[in-house]
């Protein structure tokens, strides 16, 4: 089966559920439906389009502004949202800087402008792909919020779009911006722990908001009025149909439908550093998940504390936990037969750190236990790396930014982005089924039993 063709099945079936999403998914006969892309100079000013304007897709663009305005040379010339108040003050501040700033609740309208270069799409995750697909279709550009999709099948329909349309995807994960991550890639490929044997992390917080218990703006729905009117039908899009429910809209985390809770929102952001750090970013091959609602147990679906272990056909594991009712990190390191390298020793990946640390392991009589790490280490126990601090959200905006230009692939690109998505995805499914969990990675299938060789 040709890879077009997949493409419009898997189209035509995303879309049930809702008719703005069958309309988006209308299958395209051939790549030659590809709207083309204006070629961008380098003194031409890029321009972007929200799509998503809540909390997140507003802090987003707002960085995009402050590149904008620091060398990078781009504007938000267009607002997307379900919800007429996001729209109306985000189309308000950003009309500060262009005077014909697009306000609508229809994402298709930001798509069908000619003159907007790329998009940024911070939806819930359950239209992700969606939008992103339909982008890159019109020749668009995607800032793609983590995680970068809902499911397997959109995490290979969208690397195969990016490939096909050769359009610049950058996953917003912005941790993976961050120079300790590529220190430690290089410390890697320098051979300095020897086989890498297990990577771990976490991503631990204890607050309101933390745990996705956000405002809940109670004049707003689909029978508000003015400003406070929500095109829910659209939102809901191809999930399951339902009436009304503020906490779902507002709070959209705490339910499997638009999320995979801690694995997709808190995991992403470490496991996609890890791919980066391993050098070669790579499909897990057997997963399992557990935790539970162990404090916060009538107001959600998805679980409050968290944990996966996820091994790689290459002979080595990462091991991840998290709790939304505890704040307390642990060290996010990778261990090696030879030595130990810790990337963040206050465990929080988002966080900046002064410098990566190299622990060498050795044996009572004071041998290294790889002696090949001898002529490295030098007599020491520990070598400290020097880590650059940067603003990483910046970082990763003006790469995005550059990328467009140059048309080189960005700081955490498709490829990489699906890694780490198969493997929080897989974590969802066995945690929701009880059980353990393998990747066909010949073809992007979760399955029960071990794939054949």
């Amino acid at each position: 089966m040709s890879e077009n063709l997949k493409r419009r099945q898997f189209l035509m079936g995303a879309a049930t559920g809702s008719a703005l999403a069958s309309q988006a998914f209308a299958a395209r006969p051939s790549s030659k439906a590809v709207s083309a892309a204006r070629v961008i100079g380098a003194n031409d000013r890029i321009n972007v389009g929200l799509i998503g304007a809540g909390g997140r897709g507003s802090h987003v663009a707002r960085q995009f502004q402050r590149a904008g305005k620091d060398g990078a040379n781009a504007q938000i010339v267009a607002v997307c949202d379900v919800y007429q108040k996001r729209v109306n003050s985000n189309k308000e501040h950003f009309s500060k800087d262009f005077a014909e700033t697009l306000g609508t609740l229809d994402y298709r309208e930001v798509l069908a402008r000619p003159d907007i270069d790329a998009v940024i799409v911070a939806t819930p995750d359950h239209w992700h792909a969606t939008i992103a697909l339909a982008a890159m279709d019109k020749g668009k550009d995607v800032y793609l919020e983590k995680p970068m999709c809902h499911t397997i099948e959109e995490a290979r329909q969208l690397v195969a779009t990016v490939k096909e349309t050769k359009r610049v995807l950058q996953v917003g994960s912005q941790t993976t911006s961050g120079d300790q991550w590529h220190q430690a890639r290089k410390a890697i490929a320098d051979g300095m722990i020897g086989k890498m044997l297990l990577s771990q992390g976490s991503y631990h917080r204890n607050s309101v908001e933390g745990e996705w218990n956000w405002p809940i703006d109670q004049e707003a729905g689909p029978n508000g009025k003015g400003e406070n009117y929500i095109d829910w039908k659209t939102w809901l899009g191809p999930a399951k149909s339902r009436a009304w429910d503020a906490d779902r809209f507002f709070r959209f985390r705490k339910y499997w439908d638009y999320s995979g809770g801690i694995a997709t929102d808190l995991f992403y952001h470490v496991v996609a550093p890890m791919n980066i750090c391993w050098g070669k970013p790579q499909f897990p091959y057997k997963v399992m998940a557990g935790g539970g609602k162990y404090s916060f147990t009538n107001d959600r679906e998805v679980p409050d504390t968290f944990h996966l272990i996820g091994e790689y056909a290459e002979g080595h594991s990462i091991v991840l936990s998290s709790s939304m009712a505890n704040s307390q990190h642990i060290p996010g390191l990778i261990r090696g037969h030879g030595a130990s390298l810790i990337m963040v020793e206050h465990g929080r990946f988002e966080g900046f750190a002064k410098q990566i640390t190299l622990k060498a392991e050795r044996s009572r009589g004071g041998k290294y236990i790889v002696p090949e790490l001898a002529d490295k280490y030098k007599g020491q126990d520990e070598i400290k790396i020097d880590v650059q601090e940067l603003d990483t959200m910046q970082t990763h905006v003006k790469n995005f930014l550059s990328c467009m230009r140059t048309r080189q692939k960005p700081t955490l690109d498709v490829e990489t982005g699906a890694r780490a998505q198969a493997l929080i995805t897989m974590a969802v499914h066995s945690y929701r089924e009880g059980r353990v969990l393998y990747f066909d990675e010949k073809n992007w299938k979760i399955v029960p039993k071990a794939p054949r060789a």
